[in-house]
């Protein structure tokens, strides 16, 4: 008898930096309708830390975290880009941090005493990058530490804006776990890839933690005539009814 055959994972490409390489394009004016529209709401409740995540992993999640956190950046604030996606990093590939024993992971688990040791420039004035560094065996429970809550607190202080980049709710717990320690949720949802339901339920997990769900992003959305751009909606417990 033959056993099944497994599944190969997609391999984990660096984000598209949409926002640096065509700043006129459709997609980067998105993006920064995007940002806009998330300034209004971060200044008007003072939010200090904002993460995306989606349903399920090849949603666009990283490559909208990233753009957003350039965009930030651009606007004059002083953003830090947390891949906090231990299973699936893309941070390092997208700056090219080649010291990827200096990260998240390092700082978890005390091979450093502070996140200052681990936190990289980048190429965008203002914006800086921690990458998720080695992956551990024990993703989730770094995530949910106190280690975690510790390293988000402290990077708080230090900026004006910070954005994580998380694992998708549905396939493992890391992203509602963290969802409970951030001050505002966005979610990305990919065009014909997300599932109504799979939306729905990721909304549930998400409310199950008192997550504060500020929106959703739906990615790759089609225009007749036009390339693929992203979109952002308000409302999004109305829709998911």
């Amino acid at each position: 008898m033959f056993g099944r055959k497994k599944a190969v994972p997609e391999p984990v490409k660096a984000a598209q930096l949409f926002t640096l390489n065509e700043p006129t394009s459709v997609i980067t004016e998105q993006i920064k309708t995007i940002r806009t529209n998330l300034s209004f709401t971060q200044e008007a409740k003072d939010l200090k830390s904002i993460m995306l995540t989606s349903a399920l992993a090849f949603e666009g999640k990283s490559t909208i975290a990233v753009n957003l956190a350039i965009e930030f950046a651009n606007a004059g604030k002083r953003v830090v880009l947390i891949d906090a996606d231990l299973r699936r990093s893309t941070l390092n590939r997208t700056f090219q941090i080649r010291d990827i024993n200096r990260g998240l992971t390092n700082v978890l688990i005390h091979r450093f005493d502070s996140i200052k040791d681990v936190i990289h420039p980048t190429e965008v004035p203002n914006l800086y990058a921690v990458p998720s560094g080695p992956t551990p065996p024990n993703p989730a429970e770094l995530v949910g530490s106190e280690s975690m809550r510790k390293v988000l607190a402290d990077l708080t202080q230090q900026f004006d804006l910070v954005i994580v980049d998380a694992p998708p709710i549905l396939p493992v717990t890391d992203g509602k776990v963290l969802a409970s320690m951030v001050d505002g949720v966005v979610l990305v949802v990919r065009q014909n890839r997300t599932s109504k339901a799979d939306v729905k339920e990721t909304k549930n997990s998400l409310e199950q933690v008192h997550a504060n769900i500020l929106g959703v992003i739906l990615n790759d959305v089609q225009v007749k005539g036009a390339d693929g751009y992203y979109g952002y909606g308000y409302g999004y417990e109305s829709e998911t009814k």
